[in-house]
């Protein structure tokens, strides 16, 4: 016979990550077009008194 499994015991054989993730948005001039573009990417921080200061790169 096949086991029943619950969703409760799936989530216990996961391991919760204590980072937060956080979606960055920058705003940067583009000369070629000559308008402003957007940037988003998704990091994970360990604390969000620190999301201010994050920064992404193109």
């Amino acid at each position: 016979m096949a086991k029943t499994q619950t969703f409760g015991d799936k989530l216990k054989k996961k391991k919760m990550d204590p980072r937060v993730n956080v979606k960055v948005i920058k705003w940067y001039h583009d000369p070629e077009r000559g308008s402003l573009r957007s940037l988003e990417r998704m990091i994970k921080l360990d604390d969000l008194s620190t999301a201010d200061k994050a920064d992404i790169i193109k």
